[in-house]
């Protein structure tokens, strides 16, 4: 048996059961790190194997966190999973042939193509996407995550230096912004944020006014490069450099609703150039011309002028990167350590934190998916996975960054679906259904192909109901991780 299933195997247990890896090994085999070595290339005996089964077989969680182990003779042996398995199979059955392999995206994600080179798109539809940032809580709850990491970065003379690797529609980093405020309400910030939606560049306009109210010594950095080129600020094509739009932009006046009223002026600029065309290679989105678009306040230029960015003068020495949602679930822990993770790594400054979050599933809201389609799990790439690839990636360049994967109870947050408790109770209304497959569906990215199949009849809102009855709710789990670098 691969070494990657054992770990796979052992890493759902405990996130179902609530335990620690160090203490899985402990309680199962006396050997706390048993999963650290697998995951370093390890192996076990057949005997060992077989132990480590029959614990988790045999598993019942206490109360508290704790475990106590029931014997065979009182039930049959059953492998716990992570994955939520349908109580009851869905009348609604698979298509007869297997649909293309698809390899969708979040917000912010860039292109890629599968493996076997078939270009996709994800959702072009995007009420998909406004409907599940207004209905679930992900938003403030990623913001406050990566807020508890303010603590644990050193900022250097000039500025505060953050690097957001896909803004979205901008709630996660004005929460951020906040956060930064109430920790260093008297150092300057200098923020870039990646975004290749012109949609997306509206609605954080929209909410950065009083931004630049509170803090006044702030530059924020807008830009649609890809993420081996944002955080330098530089196309690495040659025709690409050549055909860059660099405006700088000096807020004046002393009000929210100044800067509310300049910023909206640039609605115009932004529908003339922030484009995005279609990849020949991946059929994903890239920019037609790349932008940065500089942000500040006039009358704070003279503070603001050592940290201003200036076409090929950039510093890409950053103290915190939020990588949120960045890649595709179903895309290689090798494509994600490559295309994203390694390149944002690289821009970390001295004691700077890469703080990373994904999706894992093992929630309700797989088990809606699962309903309708069994056995689809795209959550295959754990945070452990990753970051052995973007060691492998990074090579001699990590050797002075620390990957940390941290215990679950530390890693793995959930965030929620906005219900009213009487919504859930007795019979839940057609709008909070469609809400809650919307947000299902979305998480698990799954492409409108298989989805024009499954919404001919109610059945997936049956499911969808029946899964939120039994829940009393809707929620979701995602996991972070994070990569420091060590400091001078």
């Amino acid at each position: 048996m691969a070494a990657e299933e054992i770990i796979r195997e052992i890493s759902d247990f405990c996130r179902g059961a609530g335990l620690a890896e160090s203490t899985f090994g402990r309680l199962s085999v006396n050997d706390g790190k048993l999963v650290s070595r697998l995951r370093d290339g390890g192996s076990v005996t057949i005997d060992t194997l077989a132990r480590l089964r029959d614990f988790m077989a045999n598993h019942v969680p206490g109360e508290r966190g704790t475990a106590r182990v029931r014997s065979m003779a009182a039930a049959p042996a059953a492998r716990p999973s992570a994955v939520v398995e349908p109580a009851v199979r869905s009348p609604i059955q698979p298509p007869a042939s297997k649909p293309a392999p698809y390899i969708p995206a979040r917000a912010g994600a860039e292109p890629v193509t599968d493996e076997n080179g078939t270009n996709f798109r994800f959702f072009d539809n995007r009420q998909k996407y406004l409907l599940f940032v207004n209905t679930c809580s992900e938003k403030w709850v990623v913001a406050n995550r990566v807020a508890m990491e303010l603590n644990h970065i050193s900022p250097r003379p000039p500025a505060v230096r953050v690097f957001d690797a896909g803004v979205g529609d901008g709630t996660v980093l004005s929460r951020v912004m906040r956060a930064m405020h109430h920790k260093f309400p008297t150092m300057p910030f200098h923020i870039v944020g990646k975004e290749i939606s012109l949609e997306d560049v509206r609605l954080t306009l929209e909410k950065i006014p009083d931004r630049f109210y509170e803090h006044p010594a702030t530059v924020l950095v807008l830009t649609n490069l890809y993420y081996s080129e944002a955080p330098w600020l530089s196309p690495k094509s040659p025709a690409a450099a050549q055909s860059m739009i660099w405006k700088d932009v000096a807020l004046t006046g002393n009000s929210s609703h100044e800067f509310e009223e300049q910023l909206t002026d640039l609605q115009g600029f932004l529908a003339e150039n922030w484009n995005a065309k279609t990849s020949p290679k991946t059929g994903g989105s890239m920019y037609e011309r790349p932008i940065v678009l500089t942000l500040y306040r006039e009358d704070h230029r003279f503070l603001l002028d050592p940290i201003l960015p200036r076409p090929g003068r950039v510093t890409a020495d950053y103290d915190l990167i939020i990588a949120s949602q960045p890649y595709r679930a179903r895309a290689s822990a090798e494509f994600k350590a490559k295309r994203v993770i390694a390149p944002l790594a690289r821009a970390l400054g001295p004691g700077g934190r890469l703080i990373g979050i994904h999706s894992i599933g093992a929630d309700p809201g797989l088990e809606i998916v699962q309903k309708v389609w069994p056995g689809e799990n795209p959550f295959m790439v754990d945070r452990h996975a990753l970051l052995k690839a973007v060691k492998n990636e990074l090579g001699a360049a990590g050797r002075n960054l620390n990957f940390n994967s941290y215990a679950d109870n530390r890693s793995v947050f959930r965030y929620d679906m906005h219900t009213l408790p009487s919504e859930v109770r007795g019979s839940i209304g057609t709008s909070t259904l469609f809400a809650a497959w919307n947000a299902a569906i979305y998480v698990a990215q799954i492409e409108d192909q298989r989805l024009s199949e499954v919404v001919k009849n109610d059945l997936y809102l049956e499911a969808t109901q029946e899964v939120l009855q039994r829940n009393g709710g809707l929620w979701f789990n995602d996991e972070s991780f994070v990569i420091s670098r060590r400091s001078v």
